[in-house]
C-alpha cells in the first residue's frame, strides 16, 4: 500500500528539509508554497491537517519544493508578493517588493500631506519603479495625488502596469521608460521618490544565490553602491518644484553617506528615518528654493 501523505505530513517534512538548509521562516514559505498548489488561503490550511494529497498536487509540490531548495525566492514560485496589505504579482523580471520599503512609502505619505496642507497639488515620480510597488501603494493611500513612475526596463515596466490594473489604480500613475529622471522631461514635482540599486561590488560577491536570482540591473548600485544615487541627485532639482523633496531608500549602512551627497548638492532639511528593525532605510530632503 502507497504512503498517505496528508497535509499536515507534507508540512512536517517539508518544514524539517527547509530548516535543515538554514532557509529563514521555513514553515510559513512551507505553508506558502503548499497553499499556491491547493489554490487555497494558507489559514484553510490549518483546518485540513488530515486531508491526503492527490498524487498530481504532490507533484507539482515536489517541483516547487525542488526549486526552492535550488534557490528560487518564493515569491517567484507563486508569482506573487504582499506589500502594503495589497497584492502583486511578481517575476523574474522585478526586484521582489521588501516590508523594508514600506519605510519608504510612509516617507513619502507624510511629505505629500505636508504639501496638501498649503493647499498646493500633490505630484510625485518615483524613479526606478520596478514592480510599481511604491507607487501602486501611494496611490492606493492618496486617491488624489498624481503620479508618474519611470524604469529603465519596459519588461518591468509591464509587470509595474498590471500591477496599477490589478490594484484599480491605473488612471492615476503614468509609466514612462527611460533612465533616471530622462522620462520626466521638464515636469515639476512636489516629490521625487526612489529606490534605486545601492549594493556595491563588494556586496554583490557576498549575497545568496537567493537574492541574485533577482534582475541583477535592480541590485548592483556600482562600485561604491552610491553611482546611481549621486547621479539622481546631480540632476533631481531639474524635475522639482522649488521647495520639493526628494526621498530614497538606501542601504543600513548608507544613511551618513547619503546625507552628505544631499548636503553637498545644496539641499536642506536633510533627515534619515529608520525602518521597523531601527535600520537607517530612508533618507529626505528639500530644495532649498
Amino acid at each position: 500500500m502507497s504512503e498517505v501523505w496528508t497535509i499536515l505530513k507534507v508540512l512536517d517534512w517539508t518544514t524539517g528539509r527547509f530548516e535543515r538548509l538554514k532557509i529563514d521562516s521555513a514553515r510559513l514559505e512551507a505553508q506558502i508554497l503548499l497553499s499556491h498548489v491547493l489554490g487555497c488561503p494558507r489559514v484553510a490550511l490549518y483546518t485540513s491537517f488530515d486531508k491526503p494529497l492527490q498524487e498530481a498536487e504532490l507533484t507539482k509540490y515536489r517541483g516547487l519544493i525542488q526549486r526552492r531548495l535550488d534557490g528560487e525566492p518564493v515569491a517567484y514560485l507563486t508569482g506573487q508578493q504582499e506589500f502594503w496589505s495589497l497584492p502583486f504579482a511578481v517575476d523574474k523580471r522585478v526586484l521582489i517588493p521588501r516590508p523594508d520599503t514600506e519605510t519608504l512609502v510612509q516617507a513619502v505619505l507624510e511629505l505629500g500631506d505636508s504639501v496638501s496642507e498649503t493647499g498646493d497639488e500633490v505630484r510625485i515620480a518615483e524613479v526606478a519603479t520596478g514592480s510599481g510597488a511604491v507607487s501602486v501603494a501611494i496611490a492606493h493611500e492618496r486617491k488624489n495625488w498624481q503620479l508618474v513612475a519611470t524604469d529603465l526596463s519596459e519588461d518591468a515596466l509591464q509587470v509595474a502596469r498590471s500591477n496599477a490594473q490589478r490594484n484599480e489604480c491605473q488612471e492615476r500613475i503614468e509609466f514612462r521608460q527611460g533612465h533616471l529622471c530622462v522620462p520626466l522631461q521638464e515636469d515639476k514635482f512636489s516629490i521625487l521618490v526612489s529606490n534605486l540599486p545601492y549594493i556595491s561590488s563588494a556586496d554583490m560577491k557576498m549575497l545568496s544565490p537567493e537574492v541574485l536570482s533577482e534582475p541583477q540591473m535592480a541590485l548592483w548600485g556600482g562600485t561604491t553602491g552610491l553611482e546611481l544615487i549621486e547621479e539622481l541627485v546631480s540632476v533631481a532639482r531639474t524635475n522639482l518644484l522649488g521647495d520639493g523633496w526628494v526621498a530614497l531608500e538606501h542601504g543600513f549602512d548608507q544613511g551618513q553617506a547619503v546625507r552628505d551627497i544631499a548636503t553637498s548638492a545644496g539641499f536642506v532639511n536633510v533627515e534619515t528615518r529608520s525602518d521597523l528593525a531601527g535600520r537607517a532605510r530612508v533618507t529626505s530632503f528639500q530644495s532649498a528654493g
